[in-house]
């Protein structure tokens, strides 16, 4: 391909572009995902049961059509472009005035900023494409576990060996050893930690999705990287957390959903991970 058109079409204006598209699409999975997993448990459990119900609605990414929760009104595409169509509607329902959720352009500005930033920080090279996909994941999984404080295997396990295929393959700049170092000491470290907590309070503090999503980043970005990662979103999750008890007279029984934090942490150890490591590191 012509290396002038590759570096049009991997600019941070066309990757932008690409993110509004992307983060609409976030916008469902992270709306949809977890009632599509919530039907096959229903479904699941039923059978083990041996009991007969009502199976769930069938939802999936693709159908039934978006429609307004308030009113049923069926969005029609040319009210359904990113960003775009919010603006034009003054983020309310075209057919009952209904706002529609800041979240939903958010998300699609958000996207677009971070690929827009992929492009910048990483040039016109295909490695950007797999970049922006682990970022798109990340947000999704963010989301998704500030919803439910869940972190799917449907994410979080194809994001790990994603990572490691990359690496082997010569796509990323990180060594097969690496990868896959970065996978085990990514699960390992928060294992540990789930259950020393567990044997010292005797209560769980975290999911294993946490784990699992520590090892697709780890699987990215290596083993060297993990510290950061951990130390990143522990001391961000902390912050967070003593202001929502402080402030907001937050339960410390409920728990805080850390998924968040850990995405947080590898979206900036993927921008400035070298900068971060001789942080706590001086020597590396």
């Amino acid at each position: 391909m012509d290396p002038q058109l590759v570096e049009v079409l991997l600019s941070p204006v066309v990757l932008a572009l690409l993110g509004l598209c992307i983060g609409s699409f976030l916008n469902v999975v992270i709306h949809r995902l977890p009632l599509m997993m919530e039907r096959g448990w229903r479904i699941e459990s039923a059978e083990l049961l041996g009991v007969t119900i009502d199976p769930p609605k069938l939802v999936t990414l693709s159908t039934p059509r978006s429609r307004c929760p308030a009113c049923g009104h069926p969005i029609r595409w040319y009210e359904n472009i990113p960003l775009v169509s919010y603006l034009r509607l003054r983020g309310k329902c075209s057919a009952c005035n209904t706002p529609i959720s800041l979240r939903y352009p958010a998300i699609e500005v958000l996207t677009a900023l971070l690929f827009a930033v992929i492009g910048w920080r990483f040039g016109a090279h295909p490695t950007v494409l797999l970049w922006c996909g682990l970022v798109a994941t990340l947000i999704a999984l963010a989301f998704i576990d500030l919803d439910t404080q869940f972190l799917p295997d449907d994410l979080t396990l194809p994001l790990m060996w994603a990572g490691i295929v990359a690496a082997a393959l010569g796509w990323i700049p990180v060594t097969l050893g690496a990868s896959v170092g970065g996978a085990v000491v990514g699960y390992l470290s928060l294992w540990f930690v789930f259950h020393a907590y567990r044997l010292i309070r005797g209560k769980e503090g975290m999911g294993a999705g946490d784990f699992k999503l520590l090892a697709a980043l780890g699987a990215w970005m290596g083993w060297q990287l993990i510290p950061s990662i951990i130390l990143l979103a522990s001391a961000v999750g902390a912050m967070v957390g003593i202001g929502l008890i402080v402030f907001r007279r937050h339960d410390r029984d409920v728990p805080i959903p850390f998924g968040p934090y850990l995405a947080g942490g590898g979206i900036a150890a993927l921008f400035f991970g070298e900068q971060l490591t001789r942080l706590w590191m001086p020597s590396a």
